[in-house]
C-alpha cells in the first residue's frame, strides 16, 4: 500500500475521539503485516494505544494520535490534494511516519531498527492515551520522540500549553419586570468576561503571547426571568508555567464566581536540529503528558490552520517531502551515541 492509499484507507475509518477501537485494530494487523511487533495498550473497554516495535532496543520513535474531531467526513482527492477528516490530523501525519518507518526498516545497517511506533487515542479531549502510555516500559528505552501534528513540515521547537476552565456564577431568580428583586447571573458572568478579557496574563519572550479564548458561554432560564445561573468556558494558551496565569485570573475573578479547572498541559520546547526550518507552535499536543519518553520533537505534513475545519486537506507533495524528513530526522537521532 503506498502512502496516498494508506493515507486514505486510515481516514476510512471512523474514529472521532472515544471511537478508535476499529482503526486501532486495522493498524495492528496492518503493521503486522509488514513485519512489526504490534501490542495493544487497553485505555478504556474500546480504547486501545498502538504500541509497534522492531526489536528490544527502540530508541527513536514516531508518534501521534489516531482520534479525529468530529464530525466524520470520509476521505476525496484530486491530483494535489487528500480531502476529509483526518487528512492533516493526523492521518497522514500516521502514514508518513508508517512509511518513513518502514524505509528505515529496510536499511542494511541494523541500528536503524531501533525504532517503535506509538499512536494513542483521545488526543482531541484530553490526551487520555498518552497520560496511560507515560509510564509503560518501553518509555525507559526511548531516547527520542518524533511527535507528529500539522506543523508545516517545520520542526517546531516549542508549542504553548493549554489550561481550560469553566467561571460559573450564581444569582437569584425573579421576574423581569421587577429586575430589583433578582440578581443577574448573567450580568455577574459579563462584567468577569469583559474583565478578563481587559487583564494583562503573563507572556513569554520565546513562546510569545498568553491568548484567551472564550469558547462557551450559557445561561438562564427564560426571556422574562432574571437568570440564577450562567457558566462560560475559557481555553487559555500558556507561554509560562500555569501558576502565574492562573493567579492573574483568580484575582480578577475574586469572590464573584466559581472556577472549575478542567484540564492543563504547560509549554515544552523541544529538541532543535540544524538544518529543518524551525518555529514555535501555538497549539498543543500529546507531549506534555509523555515526559518519560526521551527528548521531544515535534513535526508534520500540514497546516493547522485547516485542521479541525469542513474543508481539512493535505496536500500530496507535503505527505511525500514529510516521508523524507522523517528519514532524514530518525537517521540524525540514530547517528547519535547511545543515551548521547
Amino acid at each position: 500500500m503506498n502512502l496516498f492509499e494508506l493515507t486514505k484507507a486510515l481516514m476510512a475509518i471512523p474514529s472521532t475521539s472515544g471511537e478508535e477501537e476499529a482503526v486501532g485494530f486495522w493498524l495492528r494487523d496492518y503493521l503486522e503485516s509488514l513485519g512489526w511487533t504490534v501490542q495493544l495498550q487497553a485505555v478504556s473497554e474500546n480504547q486501545n494505544n498502538v504500541i509497534a516495535t522492531l526489536n528490544d532496543t527502540p530508541r527513536v520513535w514516531f508518534s501521534t494520535h489516531m482520534d479525529t474531531v468530529p464530525p466524520f467526513i470520509p476521505p476525496t482527492e484530486d491530483d494535489e490534494k487528500i480531502y476529509g477528516r483526518g487528512a492533516c490530523d493526523a492521518k497522514g501525519i500516521i502514514a508518513a511516519q508508517i512509511c518513513a518507518a518502514n524505509i528505515l526498516k529496510n536499511y542494511v545497517d541494523p541500528s536503524y531498527k531501533d525504532i517503535g511506533l506509538l499512536y494513542t487515542v483521545e488526543e482531541e479531549r484530553a490526551s487520555t492515551g498518552a497520560k496511560v502510555v507515560n509510564n509503560h516500559p518501553l518509555a525507559t528505552k526511548c531516547e527520542y520522540m518524533i511527535n507528529g501534528e500539522p506543523t508545516d513540515n517545520d520542526l517546531a521547537t516549542g508549542s504553548k500549553g493549554t489550561f481550560r476552565l469553566n467561571i460559573r456564577t450564581s444569582g437569584r431568580a425573579a421576574h423581569s419586570a421587577y429586575p430589583e428583586e433578582g440578581d443577574s447571573a448573567i450580568e455577574k458572568l459579563i462584567d468577569i468576561l469583559d474583565d478578563i478579557r481587559n487583564a494583562k496574563f503573563p507572556n513569554d519572550e520565546f513562546f510569545g503571547e498568553t491568548t484567551v479564548n472564550i469558547g462557551t458561554i450559557g445561561g438562564g432560564l427564560a426571556l422574562n426571568i432574571i437568570p440564577p445561573k450562567a457558566e462560560a468556558g475559557l481555553a487559555i494558551r500558556l507561554t509560562t508555567k500555569r501558576e502565574p496565569v492562573e493567579k492573574v485570573l483568580r484575582e480578577i475573578v475574586g469572590d464573584r464566581a466559581e472556577i472549575e479547572v478542567l484540564s492543563c498541559s504547560e509549554p515544552v520546547r523541544m529538541l532543535e536540529i540544524d538544518g529543518f526550518n524551525q518555529k514555535v507552535v501555538r497549539f498543543t499536543t500529546d507531549i506534555p503528558h509523555m515526559p518519560n519518553w526521551g527528548q521531544p520533537l515535534l513535526l508534520g505534513p500540514g497546516s493547522i490552520l485547516v485542521a479541525h475545519t469542513k474543508d481539512e486537506f493535505i496536500l500530496k507533495k507535503d505527505l511525500e517531502e514529510a516521508v523524507e524528513l522523517y528519514v532524514d530526522l530518525a537517521k540524525q537521532l540514530l547517528a547519535k551515541p547511545a543515551n548521547a
